[in-house]
Formats: C-alpha cells, sequence, structure tokens
C-alpha cells in the first residue's frame, strides 16, 4: 500500500475460519501467524495499514488458534520505525468471545462492540495488496458509495472459478457480482474482489441493523457470498475501485510462494527490513553488531567462493551457512542453520529449521524448527513445523503434517497429506 494518507483511521480485519487451504502449515498456527519474508503474515499487514495512516485495527479472531497466536504475539500495540525515523502505533482491538459465522458478521460484532460509526477500511487477515488507500477513499466519497470494493483485473479463466467477480458501469458502480461463478465463461467480468472494502458510516450502520441481524439469522454473513449481491439487489450504491498494483490471497500454498517471491523481487530492500545487500539480489536482514559481522562473514566467504549464494535471495537473522552449501533463488529466516554440502533451491526454510549435511530442497516450503538430517532429498513439498527427517529420507510431492518422525532412509511420495 503505497500513497498519500487517508482519511480514513480504523480498519477491521476479519480472521475466521481453519486455513485449511494452507495446511500443513497452519494445522498448529493461525492463518496470519504464518512466517511470510522472515516475519509474519500479520506483522506485513499491520505495516501497510501503518504506513497508509491508519491508527486503530480491529482484528476480528475466532477460535482457539486465531486469537491466542495472534494477541500472545501483537498484544494490543503495533509499532513500526519508518527509516526516516519516525515511529508509527496501531492501537489494537480483538473480537469479543462472540463466534461469526461470516467476515461481514464479524466486522459486525466489532463495529457493534466498540461502537464503530465512521467510515472503516476493511481487510482480509490473508490479503497483501498494494493499494492507495487515500485514491479509493477519494473515489469513494466522489461518488457517494455506500460500499467500495477493490477489484483486481485476473486473466486466469480457471482461477475466476475461487473468486468473487463484478460488473462495473459506466459510473464505477458495480451491476453484477457473482461469487465463485460454476463456469468461468458465464462470469460477469475478470475483475475479482480483493476483500479490501471502504465502508461509508452508514454501511457501519448497517452491519449493526436489524435488517443485517436478519440476514445472519438465516446464515449469511459473509461479504462475498451473502452481503454484498443483497446490498445491490436491494440497490445501494456499490462503487467497485480498480487496484493498478499487486494483490496476492495467501490462503493456499502456492499463492504464499507466488507471493513471497514476487515481493522479494519487486520491493524496495527497506521494506524487507534488508540492512546489507550483496550483488544487487542478496539481501541479509539484522542491524545488530553481531548480525553485521554475520554478513561481511557471508560476504567474505560467498567471494572465495566456500559458499555459493545466487540469484533473489533473502538471508534472516543469525542465519548459519557452513561451507560448501548453496542457496539459489531462496527465503532463509532467522536461525536457520545450512549444514556443509547441503543446496537449497527455490525454497522457503522458516526460523530455527536446520538442513542436514549434503541435503537437497528444491521448491519446497520447509516449516518451523524442522530438524532436516545428512543427505535428504526433499522436492515439491511442504514440510509442517516441527518436523523430524531422518538421514537419506526422500520426500517427494508430498504434504507432511507438523511433529513427525520420519524414519531414515524413507521414501513418501503422498501428495494428498501426512504419511500414514
Amino acid at each position: 500500500m503505497v500513497g498519500r494518507i487517508a482519511e480514513i483511521k480504523k480498519t477491521a480485519i476479519p480472521i475466521g475460519g481453519l486455513g485449511t487451504r494452507l495446511y500443513p502449515l497452519t494445522v498448529d498456527t493461525s492463518k496470519p501467524m504464518v512466517r511470510f519474508l522472515n516475519r509474519f503474515l500479520i506483522d506485513f499487514i499491520m505495516d501497510e495499514l501503518a504506513l497508509q495512516g491508519i491508527s486503530e485495527v480491529f482484528l476480528g479472531v475466532s477460535g482457539y488458534y486465531n486469537y491466542k497466536d495472534l494477541y500472545d504475539h501483537l498484544g494490543e500495540r503495533f509499532s513500526l520505525r519508518t527509516p526516516d525515523g519516525r515511529r508509527l502505533v496501531l492501537k489494537l482491538r480483538y473480537q469479543p468471545n462472540v463466534v461469526s459465522i461470516g467476515n461481514a458478521h464479524s466486522v459486525a460484532l466489532l463495529a457493534d462492540y466498540y461502537d464503530i460509526n465512521d467510515n472503516l477500511l476493511v481487510v482480509q487477515g490473508d490479503t497483501i495488496v498494494s493499494l492507495d488507500l487515500g485514491s479509493m477513499s477519494k473515489l469513494h466519497d466522489a461518488h457517494e458509495a455506500f460500499m467500495t470494493i477493490a477489484l483486481k483485473r485476473v486473466d486466469d479463466r480457471e482461477a475466476l472459478r475461487q473468486l468473487g467477480l463484478a460488473k462495473l458501469g459506466k459510473d464505477w458502480t458495480i451491476e453484477t457480482f457473482v461469487e465463485k461463478p460454476a463456469d468461468p465463461e458465464k462470469a460477469p467480468s475478470n475483475m475479482a474482489n480483493t476483500g479490501v472494502y471502504v465502508l461509508s458510516h452508514d454501511m457501519v450502520k448497517f452491519l449493526r441493523s436489524d435488517e443485517f441481524r436478519s440476514l445472519i439469522k438465516q446464515g449469511r454473513g459473509d461479504f462475498g457470498r451473502d452481503v454484498i449481491p443483497y446490498l445491490i439487489a436491494k440497490g445501494y450504491k456499490i462503487v467497485g475501485y480498480p487496484l493498478d498494483g499487486y494483490w496476492f490471497d495467501v490462503g493456499t500454498l502456492e499463492s504464499l510462494v507466488k507471493a513471497s517471491f514476487y515481493l522479494l523481487q519487486a520491493l524496495p530492500p527497506e521494506r524487507l527490513g534488508v540492512s546489507t545487500v550483496y550483488h544487487d539480489t542478496i539481501y541479509m536482514i539484522g542491524f545488530s553488531s553481531r548480525s553485521k559481522k554475520d554478513h561481511v562473514d557471508l560476504i567474505e566467504r560467498s567471494a572465495q567462493k566456500r559458499i555459493e549464494l545466487r540469484g533473489h535471495v533473502l538471508i534472516g537473522r543469525h542465519v548459519s551457512i557452513e561451507d560448501g552449501a548453496a542457496i539459489v533463488d531462496s527465503i532463509v529466516d532467522n536461525y536457520v542453520i545450512v549444514r556443509s554440502g547441503a543446496k537449497v533451491t527455490n525454497s522457503i526454510v522458516m526460523d530455527r529449521s536446520v538442513v542436514g549435511a549434503d541435503s537437497t530442497v528444491e521448491s519446497s516450503i520447509i516449516g518451523r524448527h524442522v530438524s532436516i538430517g545428512n543427505s535428504v532429498k526433499i522436492v515439491n513439498s511442504f514440510i509442517g513445523n516441527n518436523v523430524v527427517i531422518g538421514d537419506g529420507a526422500v520426500i517427494t510431492d508430498s504434504q507432511i503434517w507438523p511433529n513427525r518422525s520420519i524414519e531414515s532412509n524413507t521414501e513418501i511420495n503422498n501428495r494428498k497429506g501426512p504419511p500414514s
């Protein structure tokens, strides 16, 4: 999100559901607490909101992991220090202990409990988006919209099956809206709902009204599936705001990978918290004297060809890369250890994991605190948190659930889930 500071000061982030499309990474944690570019996904979202001038964020947490992990990590304040030395602070509030039946219901609960009556920005808890909130808010006000929806053109016809699609009229009004069309060829357009909304104060009142409560009694509490079509049918003015920048719904493993590597290449180093850049595309995080010393060591050993750092690489704090190891087009998180002879290519290795000597990790995601033994081969796979993999194991096209132990020399190819 870049651009002018918006007048809107409050944001609601509905965070419901189990995040099943991100299994095995979310089996034991909340979706916004998945590691993303060596931070947590929610941190990245919070940074964007703070830079846009938002001062209060209301988190629509539902369920044990969604509440516990977020509250334990964030608490009631989130602060960001900008490159020019400013300190931006977000005040955080949480959904009361009431079960919500959809993202609109979650926002309604927040609005009612915290007596919100202002214009309100809504961003989903798994959305990464480049948005000029000032521009969106200006369009919203100019058209006196009841609700403004940020839309993004999607050219992949099959992807349209999983999206809400809107047809825009000449005055930016959304004339037709279809959620997840069974036949993309019959979709009203390829303009997809990003899940980013500006709600007028009148719509916030609607969410607190008996009219909306009647929808909830019918089990209709989702913006895309229920509320937006209802409002259009009732004649409320719903306006579309076409996005020019990037948008990622980081709700699947594939989109998590795509978003990570796109932003690694697209964002300036300072936006990623990078303090050292080597050969333009090797990024290293950490500002302490110890981190700087580590960076010098990695650069010297790379120049001496004792290790290989190539392509677009992001290296977290206190990472140990032994002689003979190679990191190619990959993201390596804090406290990771890569042993001698190991090679990590086109992959994400999350924090505190160990890649054993002479092991290969290719086109995969390695979860948090994973121990990979020696001479292991992992290709096109997703490994959950706290997994132990014995020497000589071969894992291809698989998903391994958290807290598993894989015996040495085991071969696994089970795309559907955990090993039996």
